[in-house]
């Protein structure tokens, strides 16, 4: 039968292993590939059940296992499964690799799945990530009935942390701050941006944009098919950041973002692009160094908004966050309590699964074998009466038993 000190973590993350190592040691996406490198782990290390979590923070391994896990076998862990990452990095790896086993393993995935032990505290994409890589593994068959049950729990565990804390209230990351002032403003449909770069960044604040009712979208790149890829997004118009000079319809919304270490949109390019116009632009910078030459902001009527003021707000945002981490500790202690209840209810149900059976078992033994030439002589009446008693003790004996186990389990908490 299993135990809750069956349930192991082995767990790199950026709390003791820089991220620049932490990148070696990520599994590739490939389905097959990852199926066969985590079915000759299980194997190799005699695991009941498997399963592996990668994000950019963190790597993590969950596992069912009977023997204890101590530091040691963490770095042996790691070194076998691991031999084409450099020496230098696997030896930072094992000494910095996190063990949990038993209740603490369980905590430790509950407070990474609410978002408490995260990077970034209170961001919900942990919990989605963990569920896709659960379904993915189940589907493998690397996981049971014990993987099951701490995630059903788990992803429970979170949403009550994400629906009675406000851990994940108020944006901390640049670009949903960034967004956030920006659709505070007076906008309608009808507003024109204007997008300076087709990068990482400007590809979350599409996702953004693409969200709302907009439907004037210029983006200039220096690679035109980037700037294509976020023009569709957008259902806006592509162009060369080299013809930048030449756009004359105009903008509502400048919004700059280039790997340029020198200023983009300077004070006579701004002046060809704004033409004639006079109203109020809003320009938004998420560069570092500024795109935007500081001086347009100066001598000309806009709303600005720039990566600077933007830290300081994401700053407030996370100690306003940090604040809800303790209530949400305490109600992940509560569930962390139910979940022990239900893992061991669970697991005397299935060491009791085989009583009725059994039971069943010694009845027509002694019906066939033991009682068969006694029972032959009575009347069909006494027959009828005798099945009555014997159906009776059969469903008595089944029950007695599990009644009894629980009773005990309930005693003990």
């Amino acid at each position: 039968m299993n135990t809750i000190e069956n349930y192991k973590i082995i767990s790199l993350s950026y709390r003791n292993t820089a991220l620049s190592i932490l990148g070696n040691f990520v599994f590739g996406e490939e389905k097959v590939a990852l199926r066969e490198k985590l079915e000759f782990i299980k194997a190799q290390f005699e695991l009941q059940e498997l399963m592996y979590l990668a994000t950019c923070n963190r790597i993590m391994f969950i596992f069912v296992q009977q023997s204890p896990l101590s530091q040691e076998g963490a770095a042996d862990f790691l070194s076998k499964i691991y031999p084409d990452v450099a020496a230098e990095d696997l030896q930072a790896a094992c000494q910095t690799v996190q063990v949990y086993e038993s209740e603490a393993a369980v905590q430790y995935l509950f407070e990474v799945s609410a978002s408490v032990d995260s990077l970034v505290i209170g961001e919900r994409e942990i919990l989605r990530q963990l569920r896709n890589a659960y379904d993915s593994q189940s589907e493998m068959g690397l996981t049971g009935d014990c993987l099951r049950l701490l995630m059903r729990f788990t992803v429970e565990a979170a949403k009550k942390v994400y629906s009675n804390t406000a851990i994940g209230e108020k944006p901390v990351s640049i670009v949903s701050l960034a967004m956030q002032k920006l659709f505070s403003l007076p906008l309608s449909k009808e507003t024109r941006f204007l997008i300076v770069g087709a990068g990482q960044t400007n590809q979350l604040v599409a996702k953004f944009l693409s969200k709302k009712d907009f439907r004037h979208f210029a983006i200039f790149n220096r690679s035109l098919n980037k700037a294509q890829q976020l023009a569709q997004t957008l259902n806006g118009t592509a162009h060369l950041l080299a013809d930048l000079a030449e756009y004359k319809n105009g903008f509502d919304v400048l919004i700059a973002c280039t790997g340029a270490t020198e200023t983009v949109i300077s004070p006579d390019l701004y002046k060809q692009l704004i033409g004639n116009e006079t109203k109020n632009k809003v320009l938004l910078d998420l560069s570092v160094p500024y795109n935007i030459d500081q001086s347009i902001v100066s001598n000309h009527a806009c709303t600005y908004i720039e990566i600077e003021q933007l830290k300081s707000l994401a700053q407030e945002n996370m100690g306003f966050r940090e604040n809800e981490v303790s209530k949400a500790k305490a109600l992940l202690s509560t569930e962390l309590v139910a979940f022990l209840q239900l893992f061991q209810a669970r697991q005397i149900e299935r060491a009791l699964r085989a009583v009725p059976e059994q039971i069943r078992a010694v009845k027509d033994h002694a019906l066939n074998n033991v009682f068969k030439n006694d029972i032959a002589q009575l009347d069909e009446a006494s027959k009828l009466i005798f099945d009555k008693v014997l159906a009776y003790m059969e469903k008595r004996c089944v029950a007695i038993p599990i009644q009894v186990a629980k009773e005990n389990l309930v005693r003990r908490q």
